[in-house]
């Protein structure tokens, strides 16, 4: 066994042990792959590509009430179930309400990658900071949109079924739920980025003119760059679903000031346009989080505000890209010594 191959096994036997080794972090560490799996995904198109959106959660959002409208649409109609005046209770099996979650998740994956192909040849008309403040509309508008919306319970938001698990085994089913999720895209994304869509993304980002004129079919690798980081993105969205019971449009499902930002930042401190850059910067930045929002609570977004000052002016290629500035052998890059002296 490789080195190589001998760190990866180390790391997913480390992730399938986390939840029992640590009980009491099992939501931390739920969390923690969240922000993993939605920094992943921005990395695809900000870092990867070269097209920064601000408006990702409006794929997060979406897969939210994608996954919920499948679950509850199963075995009732899902106007009567989020109809506030209604008074009879309805409930589901736990057959149901894991055949919801099986058949949720996936659903609301593909539908958030299908929402995104076909819109993608309208935005990516759009470039630079034209094209971030076209997705942030975006992301605004859905959740205006959502919240005056009845059929989806409007602001109030959509109350999921319950599970039928203890919470505390619910909690585990959600940490691995997120974990497979993530595992997935890691190794999808690995292999994904050394083929020739990885090349031409790449292309795109450093000159697309130059791509267009090779002949690289520009707007289909953006389009189908988009749709793949919106299934997953998507996915993560349903999950967040069945985690949280409920959830509301603005407050919940369409954050752009919560997790729309963090994402973003997960990948600045980690490093654009890099595979390991993104996991790093999420859990450097999950960390950060948790102890600003407990033990600076009414400073925690000044500490937010100072962290990413520092990142854009000290660390403008993030800990990666700092890293293998300074330790250019971590990372197999040979530097002759009289080009480092000079």
């Amino acid at each position: 066994m490789s080195r190589n191959h001998l760190f990866y096994a180390v790391l997913l036997a480390a992730t399938i042990a986390a939840p029992f080794l640590f009980p009491s972090y099992t939501a931390f560490l739920a969390t923690l792959w969240l922000f993993i799996i939605v920094a992943l995904t921005w990395d695809m198109t900000g870092g990867q590509m070269g097209y920064n959106s601000l408006g990702n959660i409006f794929f997060y959002g979406t897969g939210m009430y994608a996954g919920a409208v499948i679950a509850i649409g199963l075995y009732f109609p899902v106007g009567e179930w989020t109809d506030a005046s209604r008074t009879e209770v309805l409930t589901v099996t736990g057959g149901q309400y894991y055949m919801g979650m099986l058949l949720g998740i996936p659903g609301a994956g593909l539908f958030c990658g299908l929402c995104a192909y076909l819109i993608g040849p309208l935005f990516f008309g759009l470039r630079g900071p034209y094209f971030a403040i076209g997705t942030l509309g975006l992301a605004i508008a859905a959740g205006e949109i959502v919240s005056n919306i009845e059929w989806l319970g409007g602001g109030q938001g959509i109350s999921m079924p319950h599970s039928p698990l203890h919470p505390d085994f619910e909690k585990v089913l959600i940490y691995f739920l997120y974990a497979g999720l993530g595992v997935v895209l890691f190794v999808f994304l690995k292999w994904l980025y050394s083929t020739r869509f990885g090349a031409a993304i790449n292309a795109i980002r450093d000159d697309e003119e130059k791509a267009e004129a090779m002949g690289i079919h520009t707007l289909r690798y953006k389009t189908l760059t988009w749709a793949i980081s919106a299934v997953f993105v998507g996915m993560a969205g349903a999950i967040s679903a069945f985690q949280l019971i409920h959830f509301e449009p603005l407050e919940t499902a369409y954050q752009t000031i919560n997790l729309g930002i963090f994402m973003v930042v997960c990948v600045l401190l980690g490093g654009k346009g890099t595979l390991w850059g993104p996991v790093v910067g999420a859990i450097l930045f999950h960390v950060f989080k948790e102890v600003t929002w407990n033990y600076f609570l009414g400073g925690q977004w000044v500490a937010l505000g100072l962290l990413i000052v520092v990142i854009v002016v000290f660390f403008q290629d993030g800990l990666m890209g700092y890293l293998k500035h300074i330790r250019p052998d971590w990372f197999g890059i040979r530097v002759d010594e009289k080009e480092a002296d000079a």
